[in-house]
C-alpha cells in the first residue's frame, strides 16, 4: 500500500506520524471516507467541502484542498482497486501532551484500500447510548470515534451491521457511521440536522434526488416504520430487513427499492454531483 502523508507518497512502513500528533493523543482531527470505483472517487467536491466545515468546527486551519485533491489522485493511481474506500485524515499535528494545540502544521493523510460492495440488505439494532445534539462537535466528522466503536461492536455481537441511536431528548438521530431513513404512510423521512446527526453526503443526495422530508421523529418511530434504510458513502442506500427482533421483509420495500434505483442512476450519471 502507498499512502500520502504530508506532501508525498510513502510506503506503508514509512508512513508514520509522531506519537505526539494531536489526532492520536486526543482525537483532534477530522476525516472523510469516500467510495471509489475503478480508481475514481465519488462526490469528491462535497466531501472536501465537509472536510473544511469539520476542520473549521474544531478550529483547525482550512485544509489546502488542492493538496487534498493531489493526495487523493496520487493514492488512487498508486492503488488501483475496482471498488474501494478512500480515507482522508486531517489532524491538529504535533502538539504538547494534553488538549492544548502546538505550533506545528496539521497532518494530512490519504489512503485507499479495496472494499467489497455492500449487500442490498442488512440488519441493524438500537442501542441505549445517545448522541449529544448540543455537543461542541455535534455534526462534525471528527476522529474522536470511540463512541461509535463501542456501539458498532454491540451491533456486531447482535448479528447486525449497524447500531441506531437517539439523541439526548429521545429523538431519532443516526447510526454509528450512517444516516437513517424511515417510510411512514408511504412517505420518506429522515431526521433533521438539528437532531445532532452528521450531514451525510449520501443523505443529502437522497433528500435531493428522492424528495425525502427532514422530520423531527421520536426514536420509537422505528417500531412503526413500514420501511427503514441506512445511507453512507460505502452503503449508498441499504435496506434494513431486521431491526432488533423485528422483521421488515426479505428485501428492499417499494419505496426503498425506488430510492436505490434513483441513486444508482443519478450517481452513475455524475461522478461529482
Amino acid at each position: 500500500m502507498r499512502i500520502w502523508l504530508d506532501g508525498a507518497l510513502r510506503d506503508v512502513d514509512g508512513a508514520t506520524v509522531s506519537v505526539l500528533d494531536h489526532g492520536l493523543t486526543v482525537g483532534d482531527g477530522v476525516f472523510e471516507t469516500l467510495k471509489t470505483e475503478h480508481g475514481r472517487a465519488f462526490a469528491l467536491t462535497r466531501h472536501l467541502e465537509r472536510l473544511t466545515r469539520s476542520a473549521r468546527g474544531l478550529g483547525l486551519p482550512d485544509p489546502d484542498l488542492d493538496e487534498v485533491r493531489r493526495a487523493c489522485a496520487a493514492v488512487l493511481e498508486a492503488e488501483p482497486v475496482e471498488h474501494g474506500r478512500l480515507r482522508v485524515t486531517y489532524t491538529g499535528g504535533v502538539a504538547p501532551l494534553g488538549s492544548d494545540r502546538g505550533d506545528a502544521a496539521p497532518t494530512l493523510i490519504a489512503a485507499v484500500a479495496a472494499s467489497p460492495r455492500r449487500p442490498d440488505t442488512t440488519a441493524v439494532v438500537t442501542v441505549p447510548w445517545v448522541r449529544n445534539e448540543r455537543s461542541a462537535v455535534a455534526g462534525l466528522k471528527t476522529t474522536s470515534y470511540a463512541e461509535n466503536v463501542v456501539a458498532l461492536a454491540a451491533a456486531h455481537r447482535a448479528g447486525a451491521s449497524e447500531a441506531l441511536l437517539a439523541n439526548t431528548v429521545g429523538r431519532l438521530c443516526e447510526g454509528t457511521g450512517s444516516n437513517v431513513f424511515v417510510v411512514l404512510d408511504g412517505e420518506l423521512h429522515t431526521p433533521p440536522l438539528e437532531s445532532g446527526c452528521l450531514a451525510g453526503i449520501t443523505r443529502a443526495l437522497v433528500v435531493e434526488w428522492a424528495g425525502a422530508k427532514e422530520t423531527d421523529l421520536p426514536f420509537e418511530v422505528l417500531e412503526q416504520a413500514e420501511e427503514v434504510f441506512v445511507t453512507s458513502s460505502l452503503r449508498d442506500a441499504q435496506a434494513v430487513v431486521r431491526l432488533d427482533g423485528r422483521e421488515l421483509g426479505t428485501g428492499p420495500g417499494r419505496v426503498t427499492a425506488e430510492v436505490m434505483r434513483i441513486f444508482q442512476v443519478k450517481a452513475g450519471a455524475d461522478l461529482d454531483p
